[in-house]
């Protein structure tokens, strides 16, 4: 278990210091903002899908913890390509990933699985979700999330 919860940390690390994708798309077809108001972190999500519903590009831009930033940079790395309903299947995932204890990572699903880490810390799940949220509502053309 040790072994995980150092690939987990250095992961997190590195993709909070080194955010993947951490940029406006421009020109977007689907945006939205998140926030979460009990620690004050907050995420834009940009991205663009073409006509075959495949996402084109994805970037976010914001300010969070570490846990909130390195989430969204690996979001967006595993999204990027993927069409629309894979990225659904990719959201559920990852949402049962961190908040149901009994849900195993799925090495299809790329580097999803080291956030399952964020388990252990239950105060950290909604920075975890944060930008994943944020997705959704960007496609489901909310607008915005904010975390309750």
């Amino acid at each position: 278990m040790s072994e995980l919860r150092d690939l987990y940390q250095e992961v997190i690390l590195d993709h909070n210091k080194h955010p993947r994708n951490f940029h406006g798309v421009d020109p977007h077809s689907h945006e939205a903002d998140g926030y979460n108001p009990l620690c004050g972190d907050r995420v834009r999500v940009e991205l663009r899908v073409n006509d075959d519903g495949l996402i084109e590009d994805i970037g976010f831009q914001g300010d969070g913890c570490a846990i909130s930033t390195a989430s969204a940079s690996i979001m967006t790395e595993v999204l990027k390509g993927k069409n629309l309903d894979e990225a659904r299947e990719v959201f559920d995932h990852f949402h049962a990933l961190v908040t149901e204890d009994d849900v195993e990572p799925d090495p299809m699903k790329g580097k999803v699985a080291v956030l399952a880490g964020v388990r252990e810390f239950p105060m950290r799940v909604k920075c975890a979700t944060l930008a994943w949220h944020t997705f959704h509502a960007a496609l489901e053309e909310q607008g915005e999330f904010t975390a309750e």
